[in-house]
């Protein structure tokens, strides 16, 4: 187990690095081009979820972030031994959910940067990326293991 939270360590170092190189080189609303047409960095500050929903509603992300934080863990600690993908979901998880906490906690917003410049999406952080990516791993996980349970069932 504990290489799942060296993990998720490892992920919330890097998120809060990036918001940390964003703060101190780019300024609010500025877009700096890193692939033309593609990608860019922009900075803001969101005080909501994704598409700021919930705006400046700080004490229910931090319940949601306790809850889901605590869910996580105990998880993690009493499947997370059956399955190499569920720890790796939850990892992700825990270290998207901490990594936005932190910076609700520290400066009351969320520090964004990533901007995908073909579609309309919303502003992101590597946060966000982990939560994302921790989804859509759980959503396998349980794909993968509802087939394993048909296939092991008798009849």
């Amino acid at each position: 187990m504990f290489l799942y939270y060296v993990l998720a360590a490892v992920i919330i170092g890097v998120d809060q690095w990036t918001k940390y190189l964003t703060v101190a080189h780019i300024d609010l609303y500025e877009v700096v081009e890193v692939i033309p047409g593609v990608l860019s960095w922009m900075y803001i500050r969101n005080t909501g979820a994704a598409w700021s929903i919930l705006e400046g509603k700080m004490w229910f992300f931090y319940l949601v972030t306790i809850v889901v934080v605590g869910v996580v863990v105990v998880y993690l600690q009493k499947y997370g031994k059956n399955s190499r993908l569920l720890s790796i979901a939850l990892a992700f998880i825990l270290a998207g959910s901490i990594g936005n906490f932190i910076d609700r906690l520290r400066v009351e917003y969320v520090i964004d940067m990533v901007r995908l410049e073909f579609i309309n999406f919303p502003i992101f952080n590597v946060a966000d990326m982990a939560l994302s990516i921790g989804v859509v791993l759980m959503i396998l996980y349980v794909f993968l293991d509802e087939k394993k349970q048909k296939k092991n069932s008798p009849g």
